[in-house]
């Protein structure tokens, strides 16, 4: 039986759809009640009914640049819990209001964030500094973040890597029954290699990348096929590239998708995901149905989830905003002496290890529970 004094508070800016995994896990293995805010753009919202915990919505009232308060959140702090964690946004107005109170109480306030990324200015070093050396303990994404922390002057005993996940419990269902299957030869008509990319196609993600070297390889009597997944603001410009590289037989828009089972036929059945901006959580979703992934190399400009990215094993890295270097590294990769299955078994392995919500979960009931 958990220890009431250890009861967990957990404020989060939403509840994005794609976190439902680990969220369902805290709900099972925690005593843990959920607070999210009410509003993040169009992403798609999990449905509150999946956990046992949730509480309540905050209010996103948005106030200058960035910065927001979540109206609700304070009150909570009043609230009979011990322990809280919460994103660790410092533009987050209210979560510094709950910082600066538990330095007046003997509750834990434990920050969930990317923490650093290594291309901060001065002034954003001094806030940040402030802000999570308020927190009884910080859960990160990755190892990169922490040692940057460390460098910063953090205590490693304060830092806690617990990396990130998608809904692995209903996934690794899916995995288990996948095949190989003649979807892309139906489609293109041809067994070319077959490059993907799932994910919000935004400036960002500088997914025109991909066509130029796809264009550039085709040049060179060197086919390839292209499947894109998802939808965004980027899609009539990428159209507009696909017709001016004269790559239509080639580039397969599929749309914006939820239904997991199709998404994971998709990608066991391509050969390479191509992120050209930063990788985020489509490495987490390629690699968990098998197949390796290619970013770029500026990891102060990256999200956490590269790390999962191997060099051979993986995935590789490109020399970042450099198109004739994705080219090579997209040329290189289909040279290399390993079969798909033992690539696919790879990719599969970073995610059973390390990236999935058992592994997360576990750890923060270590720091949290023990502590």
């Amino acid at each position: 039986m958990i220890d009431q004094r250890k009861k967990i508070c957990l404020i989060y800016n939403y509840a994005q759809h794609y976190r439902l995994g680990v969220f369902k896990l805290m709900d099972k293995h925690l005593d843990c009640d959920f607070y999210f805010g009410d509003k993040m753009g169009d992403v798609k919202k999990l449905d509150y009914n999946e956990l046992h915990g949730f509480k309540g919505e905050l209010k996103n009232v948005p106030l200058f640049s960035n910065f927001y308060w979540q109206s609700g959140a304070i009150s909570l702090f009043f609230k009979n819990y011990s322990n809280y964690i919460i994103l660790g946004e410092y533009y987050c107005l209210s979560t510094w209001l709950i910082l600066f109170l538990s330095i007046f109480s003997s509750k834990k306030v434990y920050l969930w964030t990317h923490g650093w990324y290594g291309k901060e200015s001065f002034i954003i070093k001094i806030i940040k500094k402030i802000f999570f050396s308020m927190g009884t303990g910080i859960f990160l994404y990755g190892e990169y973040a922490k040692k940057l922390m460390i460098k910063e002057g953090f205590s490693s005993s304060k830092l806690h890597v617990i990396y990130n996940s998608l809904n692995y419990e209903e996934q690794i269902v899916i995995r288990k029954k996948l095949i190989k299957s003649d979807v892309y030869l139906n489609h293109f008509g041809n067994k070319a290699p077959i490059l993907i990319f799932i994910g919000r196609l935004t400036k960002v993600k500088k997914l025109h990348y991909i066509l130029e070297a796809q264009k550039k390889l085709k040049d060179q009597n060197i086919p390839l096929n292209l499947v894109i997944i998802g939808d965004g603001e980027e899609r009539e410009f990428l159209n507009s590239k696909v017709s001016e590289y004269d790559l239509k037989d080639c580039v397969w828009f599929v749309g914006q998708l939820y239904d997991e089972n199709a998404i994971a036929n998709y990608i066991f059945n391509a050969d390479l995901c191509v992120s050209p901006g930063n990788v985020g959580l489509t490495a987490m979703h390629t690699l968990m149905y098998g197949t390796p992934v290619i970013t770029h190399n500026n990891f102060a400009l990256q999200m956490p989830e590269f790390e999962a990215l191997e060099i051979g094993k993986t995935g590789d890295f490109f020399e970042h905003e450099n198109v004739n270097s994705l080219t090579d590294k997209i040329y290189q990769w289909f040279q290399k002496d390993v079969s798909r299955e033992e690539i696919r078994k790879n990719c599969y392995q970073v995610i059973d290890e390390k990236f999935n919500p058992e592994f997360q979960v576990s750890k923060i009931k270590s720091v949290v529970y023990e502590n």
